[in-house]
C-alpha cells in the first residue's frame, strides 16, 4: 500500500502530450464526451450525468479573482548562481556557497491594468522572484523602479483606487492619465520622486529583459555572528536598459498587445535567455544616519555613487511555463517569505506589505493552502500543525495537530538556530504608541530634482512631454493644482513647460528644489549595449534575388540579429519564405529596419515603414538600389547605412539602441 501511496503523491504534473484515456477528476475513464445523458434522444438531460455536471461546474469556476494590482503578468523559470560567498554579510545558504545554483521563478507584470490590458502602458513594472532554496522559499518582490508612491502602507489602498479606472465610468484602462490619479498625487507630495520615474522612459521598457529590477525597500542581512547590515537589492539586465518611445508604445499597443510577453517567450524558445545580475547596496548598521535622507524611506533611493552596487550573482531565465494558469497565475509571492540571514527593516511601507500579501492570497487562491500548489511548494518541504481548509492537498498522518504534545513525542518541534531555525534580528525598540511620521521623512522634492538632474537632455525632453500628455487628459483645476503643488516644487523649467503645453496656470512664485546633486547611474543612456535579441525587419521588393536574401540573412544572423523578411504578400523566393506583410507588422515592432530594393520604386507602405522608423531614430540600412527620392531622408543622414559597405556602422547603430543625435 505504501508504494501505491508514493505513486499517488507524484501527481503534480498532468502531461496531455502523452496517450491516455479521458477521465473524470476522480480518475474514472469516460466513454462519451460529446453527448450528455438524456431521457431519449430528444428528451431532457438527466441530473445523474455526473461527467456533464463535473465538466460544467469546473468550467463555471475556471476563473479566479485576478490580482488587484499586477494582474497582467508573465512568468519564467530559471536559476540563480552566486559568484562568491557573502558570509561576511549573511548566513543565507544560497548566498554563501560560490557556484551554488538555486531554482527560481520570476514574474514580470504591469501594475495598474487588468489581466486583459496591454503590455506597454505608461506604468510601473513588477519584478518578483521566488528562490526555491534548501532553507525554504525566499521571495524578492520588487519593481523596475527603486522607490514608491508613498511612505506608509496605510496609503496604498488610496493610491491604487486613484490610479485604477475611475469608479463612475470604469475609464481609463491601464493608464495614469486621468483626474483621480493626479488628484491623489497633488495631495500626497511624498509621491513626487516616484512620479518622476513614472513620467520617464523607465515606464515604457523595450523588453522585460531590458529593464532593471529593485527590491524597493531597505532590508537587513544578518550573518552567522548576528551582525546586521542594511541592504537594497538590485537586478541589472545583462542586455542593458532600453525603452520604446511614447509614440511607439501607443502604436505597439494597437499592433501587438502582447509585445513584451511575446518577445520574451520567443527569445527563450529560441535559446536566448533573459539574464540579470544581482547587485547589493550595503550600509553597516552603525552608518544608518550618515545619509542626507532617511534610509528607511521607500520614496528615497541610495545613490550608487555614494553606496556602490556590488554584483554578487546572476539569474538566468531560460524556461517558459508549461501552463500559464497553473504557474504564472497561481504563483503567490510574499515579501515575508525569507530565509535565515535575511530580515526586515522598519520601513513603514514594508511593514504593511508583510501583512497584506498573505491576506491577498487567501481571497485569490481560495484559502490558506495556496502554498501547496506546485508553483508555490518549497523544495525544502514543510511540516507543521496547520490542518484542513480549502484546497488541502496533503494527507497528514498522526494523532496530533498541536504543540506542545506528549502523544507524538512533541513532533514536529521547533528547530534551533544551529539546525537552521529562523531567528529574528534582535533590534532594540523603544517609544510611545503614536500615529506620526519622523521629521526625516518630510523632504519630498530633493530626490525628485536629483532624478531630473541625472537625465540626459533627450530623456528630460521625454519626461517633459510625458507630464504634458498625462495632465492634458485631466480637468483644468487638476492641472493647475498639480503644477502648483508638485511640479513647481521640483523644477521651475518643467513647471513652465507643462503649464505652457497644457494651459495650466503657472504659479507666480518659483518654489523649485535647489538640490544640485545628480546620479549618473539613473540615466538609461549609461547602460550596456548589446546586439543580443535585437530584431531587424528587412523589407524587400519582389525583384530581389534568392542569393541576396540568403546573404543578407546570413551576415545579420551571424552578428546575433533576429531577422524577419517583409513584403507586400507572402511568397517564396528559392528556399526563403517571406515572414510578414506590411499589413501584419510595423516598424515599431523592430529595433531596426533594412530595405533591399531592385529596380522597382518604393511603394507607399514601404515609405511609411521607413519614415516612421527614421522618426523614431532607429538604425536604417539599405541594399540594392532603393530610391531615396521618395523619402524625407537620404543615405547622408546619421544612422542610415549601406549594409553592403557599412555593415559595422549599421550594427553599431543598432547596438546603441537609437541614433539620438539625428
Amino acid at each position: 500500500m505504501s508504494k501505491k501511496k508514493d505513486e499517488l503523491n507524484k501527481r503534480d504534473t498532468i502531461d496531455n502530450t502523452k496517450k491516455a484515456p479521458l477521465t473524470t477528476n476522480q480518475g474514472l475513464p469516460v466513454s462519451e464526451d460529446e453527448f450528455s445523458l438524456k431521457a431519449g434522444e430528444r428528451g431532457p438531460t438527466l441530473m445523474e450525468d455526473f461527467h456533464l455536471r463535473e465538466k460544467i461546474t469546473h468550467f463555471d469556476h475556471e476563473r479566479i479573482p485576478e490580482r488587484v494590482v499586477h494582474a497582467r503578468g508573465f512568468g519564467v523559470h530559471g536559476e540563480f548562481e552566486v559568484y562568491e560567498s557573502l558570509e561576511k554579510y549573511t548566513k543565507a545558504k544560497f548566498l554563501t556557497e560560490p557556484g551554488k545554483k538555486t531554482p527560481v521563478f520570476t514574474r514580470f507584470s504591469t501594475v495598474a491594468g487588468s489581466r486583459g490590458s496591454m503590455d506597454i502602458p505608461r506604468d510601473v513594472r513588477g519584478f518578483a522572484t521566488k528562490f526555491y532554496t534548501e532553507e525554504g522559499n525566499y521571495d524578492l518582490v520588487g519593481n523596475n523602479m527603486p522607490v514608491f508612491f508613498m511612505q506608509d502602507a496605510i496609503k496604498f489602498p488610496d493610491m491604487v483606487h486613484a490610479v485604477k479606472p475611475e469608479p463612475h465610468n470604469e475609464m481609463p484602462q491601464a493608464a495614469s492619465a486621468h483626474n483621480t490619479f493626479w488628484d491623489w498625487v497633488s495631495q500626497n507630495t511624498e509621491s513626487a520622486h516616484m512620479v518622476m520615474w513614472l513620467m520617464s522612459d523607465r515606464a515604457i521598457p523595450r523588453s522585460f529583459s531590458m529593464m532593471e529590477g529593485f527590491g524597493v525597500h531597505t532590508f537587513r542581512l544578518v550573518n552567522a555572528e548576528g551582525k546586521s547590515h542594511f541592504v537594497k537589492f538590485h537586478w541589472k539586465p545583462v542586455d542593458g536598459m532600453h525603452q520604446v518611445l511614447w509614440d511607439e508604445a501607443q502604436i505597439i499597443n494597437g499592433k501587438n498587445i502582447d509585445f513584451n510577453r511575446q518577445t520574451l517567450w520567443e527569445n527563450i524558445e529560441n535559446g536566448h535567455p533573459a539574464e540579470f545580475e544581482l547587485g547589493l547596496q550595503i550600509i553597516p548598521e552603525e552608518d544608518e544616519f550618515n545619509m542626507d535622507f532617511d534610509i528607511l524611506d521607500p520614496t528615497k533611493l541610495w545613490p550608487e555613487e555614494d553606496v556602490p552596487v556590488q554584483i554578487v550573482g546572476k539569474m538566468t531565465l531560460n524556461q517558459n511555463v508549461d501552463n500559464y494558469f497553473a504557474e504564472t497565475e497561481q504563483v503567490a509571492f510574499h515579501p515575508g517569505s525569507v530565509v535565515p540571514g535575511i530580515d526586515f527593516s522598519n520601513d513603514p511601507l514594508l511593514q504593511g506589505r508583510l501583512f497584506s500579501y498573505t491576506d491577498t492570497q487567501l481571497i485569490r487562491l481560495g484559502g490558506p493552502n495556496f502554498h501547496q500548489l506546485p508553483i508555490n511548494r518549497p523544495l525544502a518541504g514543510f511540516t507543521n500543525n496547520q490542518r484542513d481548509g480549502y484546497g488541502q492537498m496533503s494527507i497528514h498522518k498522526g494523532r496530533t495537530a498541536h504543540h506542545k504534545n506528549y502523544i507524538n513525542d512533541n513532533q514536529p518541534e521547533p528547530a534551533g538556530t544551529e539546525e537552521g531555525g529562523y531567528e529574528h534580528y534582535q533590534e532594540k525598540v523603544e517609544g510611545r504608541k503614536i500615529q506620526a511620521r519622523h521629521d526625516s521623512f518630510t523632504d519630498h522634492f530633493s530626490q525628485a530634482k536629483m532624478f531630473l538632474n541625472s537625465l540626459s537632455k533627450t530623456e528630460q525632453q521625454h519626461l517633459y512631454d510625458a507630464f504634458s500628455f498625462e495632465l492634458s487628459k485631466c480637468d483644468m483645476d487638476i492641472r493647475n493644482i498639480v503644477v502648483k503643488e508638485l511640479i513647481n516644487k521640483i523644477d521651475r523649467n518643467l513647471a513652465e513647460y507643462v503649464a505652457n503645453h497644457t494651459g495650466a496656470e503657472l504659479p507666480a512664485e518659483n518654489e523649485e528644489s535647489t538640490y544640485e546633486k545628480s546620479s549618473p547611474a539613473l540615466s538609461m543612456m549609461n547602460t550596456n549595449f548589446s546586439l543580443n535579441t535585437r530584431t531587424v525587419g528587412v523589407i524587400i521588393t519582389p525583384d530581389v534575388t534568392e542569393d541576396t536574401l540568403d546573404e543578407t540573412r546570413s551576415k545579420l544572423e551571424d552578428k546575433g540579429l533576429q531577422v524577419k523578411f517583409i513584403s507586400d504578400k507572402i511568397y517564396t523566393i528559392g528556399k526563403t519564405t517571406i515572414d510578414e506583410t506590411h499589413d501584419t507588422v510595423h516598424s515599431v515592432l523592430f529595433d531596426s529596419m533594412i530595405v533591399i530594393s531592385g529596380e522597382e520604386d518604393l511603394q507607399p507602405p514601404v515609405i511609411e515603414q521607413l519614415e516612421i522608423a527614421f522618426k523614431h531614430k532607429k538604425a536604417i540600412g539599405f541594399g540594392g538600389n532603393p530610391s531615396f527620392g521618395t523619402l524625407s531622408f537620404s543615405e547622408e543622414d546619421k544612422g542610415v547605412s549601406n549594409i553592403e559597405t557599412e555593415l559595422d556602422q549599421f550594427l553599431d547603430d543598432v547596438k546603441n539602441h537609437r541614433v539620438w543625435e539625428r
